[in-house]
């Protein structure tokens, strides 16, 4: 009788810390959930503020109608904007990672400006593509009025690349090439073209 006392007993400073813990976990997920659910609005209206100053920032307009297109890793998105032309989002690789830009497209299909919405380039090399600094401005600056297929100096195009970075200049120039192609290809009547299959 004692013996199994004695057993009860140590099952249950066995069973203490686990109860314990399982407790302080539960609690914890609470109170993050609570905190996720609390930001997300917040998070989301932050990536709505930012796309749109990007997108007033490549080609200036009213307002922009998503045209609903279908991502194939290139081309992820466009938008028809209010007084004519189109605002592209493409990825492309970099050196490190994906570079995603938006890229305005005039009615004429030339590009009027690119914004680099996310990167991972290296810090003072590729990152410049996307700074807001002499360098990172010059660069992006060249892509205006830029029309067709979009490449750098080594490659026979007109396009300077970053020092140090050819590999992020040239993902900014298929990103821009690939938002150009897009919008030559919407119809007249303003129908959309989905991706083309051996985009790449």
């Amino acid at each position: 009788m004692k013996s199994s006392i004695h057993l009860s007993d140590s099952v249950k400073a066995l069973l203490r810390p686990g109860v314990v813990l399982l407790a302080v976990a539960a609690v914890a997920a609470f109170v993050l959930g609570g905190v996720s659910l609390a930001t997300s609005g917040r998070i989301e209206s932050i990536a709505a503020e930012k796309l749109s100053a990007s997108m007033q920032a490549v080609l200036p307009a009213d307002g922009y109608e998503d045209l609903g297109i279908e991502d194939n890793g290139e081309v992820e998105a466009a938008y028809a904007a209010s007084n004519g032309g189109w605002v592209v989002q493409t990825t492309e690789s970099g050196s490190q990672g994906l570079v995603t830009m938006l890229v305005g497209v005039d009615g004429s299909y030339a590009c009027t400006g690119v914004s680099i919405l996310d990167s991972s380039e290296t810090a003072g090399l590729g990152a410049i593509a996307g700074q807001a600094s002499e360098k990172g401005e010059a660069f992006r600056a060249q892509f205006v009025g830029q029309t067709a297929v979009v490449a750098v100096t080594k490659d026979g195009g007109e396009i300077d690349a970053i020092t140090g970075a050819t590999i992020t200049s040239r993902a900014v120039c298929a990103g821009v090439t690939a938002a150009l192609e897009y919008c030559a290809a919407i119809e007249p009547d303003g129908s959309v073209p989905q991706p083309l299959s051996d985009a790449g």
